[in-house]
């Protein structure tokens, strides 16, 4: 039993002594997590934003051109909104896209892209081949029936030339014959020259008439020739191949919504994909209305991506928006920054989300600490707490996005505190010297 209980003394005598090790350790951890030291070295003031990467050029991929005419919309054949109009023209109307690959496809020039729907124009198609054959076959019957009735008006006009020397003879043989059979036979021959000339006149009116028609029906042939090779040459143009080398990018509509398999293209806006120049890049970010004004033209840009770690960018501010916006989830006006990154890595894509960090300025060999260490009073003194028990005043100089330059007060090395510390009561204030210029 004595011995039981000199165990558990023991044991917890450890606990104890460990309990108190562990406590000493977190407290000098925090201690040391309180304060930090005045830093020197290079110092850069910059605007960040992420952003998004975009070509800085890209090749639109379209749908089939289709003419527009001033008698579209007048009627003529074809069926439904995308049929024929009058002329051998196609009618404006959407294309949906039956088929396109996915996104992000390398493709090489003439490679397949995507597919349209040609289901209203194979049914045109289909009507105007049946009305091509019957043009053909009019105008064949055309010019057959015109090459009989030609050839009967001929017998008529030849077999009238007959009767007309029949009756001459007849006359000149009557010329020992009374006055009156004289008469008669020169009636006779009078008449079959007017029959003769009839003949010969209808027979002109009749040609010209059939000529007219065949020419008619010829050309009626020639325009559903051409009508239907036109069909023909615009579906095909249904099948959408590349026009260069280059990745696919789908179409976003002005509400954001890509065009895929099922979307559908108008005749006015006929761009089913893009290729972007992959060789010249850009990265857009936006700035905010209090920080654009910092932002011109030709300052450098160090950028990241985030699909790459380790993978560092340069770039130059390439544009600068004039006219701001206001984006989706917030109130503040937006400026679009432009930035063209330097040179060409094939890595990059259109759409990848980078982090942007445009240098405002740069100072060599400055003073900083952390912003979250400067403390102002009412007299919006501004001063920090330093371990020393000493409350500083310091005369502040630019800033970014973590630190601020201290122009006077501190030099490297010395040590501050992160936040207020306690009893900042007792801290005796040092450099009201400084007030003066802080003021200027």
């Amino acid at each position: 039993m004595k011995r039981t209980l000199i165990i558990t003394g023991i044991v917890a005598a450890v606990f104890i002594i460990g309990l108190i090790v562990f406590n000493k350790l977190v407290s000098k951890k925090d201690k040391v997590s309180t304060y930090v030291e005045v830093s020197k070295g290079l110092f850069e003031v910059t605007v960040a934003n992420s952003g998004s990467l975009m070509a800085e050029k890209s090749l639109d991929v379209k749908g089939p051109e289709i003419a527009r005419t001033s008698d579209q919309g007048q009627g003529g054949r074809g069926g439904g909104g995308g049929g024929m109009g009058r002329g051998g023209n196609m009618r404006a109307a959407d294309f949906k896209i039956q088929d396109i690959v996915p996104e992000g496809t390398m493709v090489k020039q003439g490679d397949y892209i995507a597919q349209l729907d040609k289901t209203t124009y194979d049914n045109s198609l289909k009507d105007e081949l049946t009305n091509l054959e019957n043009y053909q076959r009019n105008l064949e019957m055309k010019t057959l029936d015109t090459a009989v009735t030609l050839s009967g008006l001929r017998d008529d006009i030849k077999n009238q030339r007959y009767v007309v020397e029949e009756a001459q003879i007849t006359l000149d043989q009557s010329k020992y014959e009374p006055p009156a059979t004289i008469r008669q036979a020169a009636i006779s021959l009078d008449q079959t020259k007017r029959n003769l000339e009839q003949l010969i006149k209808g027979f002109s009116l009749r040609k010209a008439q059939a000529l007219a028609d065949i020419k008619q029906q010829k050309l009626m042939y020639t325009n559903e020739v051409t009508l239907v090779k036109n069909l023909q040459d615009f579906l095909v143009k249904f099948t959408i191949t590349a026009p260069s080398p280059g990745i696919i990018i789908y179409k976003t509509d002005f509400g954001g919504t890509k065009r895929k398999s099922g979307s559908s293209i108008n005749a006015f806006d006929r761009i089913v994909a893009t290729l972007p120049d992959l060789t010249s890049m850009i990265s857009k970010l936006y700035v905010s209305e209090i920080e654009v004004n910092r932002v011109k033209l030709g300052q450098k840009v160090d950028i990241s991506i985030d699909a790459i770690p380790g993978k560092s960018l340069t770039g130059k501010v390439f544009s600068v928006a004039n006219i701001g916006e206001v984006l989706p989830n917030s109130d503040a006006k937006m400026f679009e920054v432009q930035v063209k990154i330097d040179g060409t890595d094939n890595v990059l894509r259109p759409g990848m989300t980078s982090w942007n960090k445009i240098l405002i300025k740069s100072f060599s060999n400055s003073v900083y600490i952390p912003t979250e260490c400067v403390q102002t009073g009412e007299d919006s003194i501004p001063f920090v707490f330093k371990k020393n028990h000493t409350k500083q005043i310091v005369v502040l100089g630019d800033m970014n996005e973590k630190n601020i330059i201290v122009k006077a007060g501190l030099v490297p090395g010395t040590q501050i505190y992160l936040a207020t510390p306690a009893e900042p009561q007792k801290f005796k204030t040092v450099g009201k010297e400084l007030i003066a210029t802080i003021r200027k």
